[in-house]
């Protein structure tokens, strides 16, 4: 797995680790490209998304956001990253702001899965369960996902894939959440990664 052939990517969580399963389960059956997952990193300690990689056979850490302060947590994620070897850089449901560090970094390199159609309820403050609760207060009938890179604005990188999810009369917050994850989210992540990884190979080429 580890020549010079695949591309190796790192997963950033903070939590239950949905979006790292759906990228699990698209490189157990080859939809991850020249792409292949070397490393989980978490912010915060006993998250089930660290069990999900030790289930995969994926090395596991954690940088414990709490323990740091100022830019020392993004300089010890960089080291981390560069320990693993990382090429491309997925932020999968990661709670923190990542700084100029990291960009700098990996211009290009590093990815983020938002759950709406950006430019709607992006942004700081906007995330898990409150995107979908001010989807619902604005009253709109299409909601989805969004893939873009990440630049030094939250949410404000190029986009790379969109998909729409209907709201449903009825929808809560939760019911809208899990629906966006199924359809929208597990699909277009691991896409991204693909087109992603198999760019960066034809660039090495």
């Amino acid at each position: 797995m580890n020549g010079g052939s695949f591309i190796r990517v790192a997963v950033l969580v903070s939590g239950s680790g949905t979006n790292l399963q759906a990228l699990i389960d698209a490189q157990n059956s080859g939809g991850l490209g020249t792409g292949r997952l070397v490393c989980v990193i978490s912010s915060k300690p006993g998250v089930f998304a660290l069990e999900r990689a030790k289930k995969a056979g994926i090395e596991q850490y954690v940088i414990d956001k709490k323990q740091y302060s100022g830019d020392t947590f993004d300089t010890a994620l960089l080291q981390q990253l560069q320990s693993c070897g990382a090429q491309l850089v997925v932020l999968a449901g990661f709670l923190p702001i990542i700084g100029n560090t990291l960009i700098e970094h990996y211009p290009g390199r590093i990815i983020n899965v938002h759950p709406s159609l950006i430019p709607s309820f992006c942004g700081t403050g906007f995330y898990g369960l409150k995107v979908h609760c001010a989807a619902l207060k604005k009253g709109v009938k299409v909601s989805g996902a969004t893939v873009h890179l990440v630049n030094e604005i939250p949410d404000g990188g190029e986009i790379i894939l969109q998909k729409a999810v209907d709201v449903l009369e009825g929808d809560t917050p939760q019911s809208l959440q899990q629906r966006i994850m199924e359809q929208a989210e597990w699909v277009i992540l691991p896409k991204a990664v693909a087109m992603l990884c198999n760019k960066i190979t034809e660039g090495q080429s």
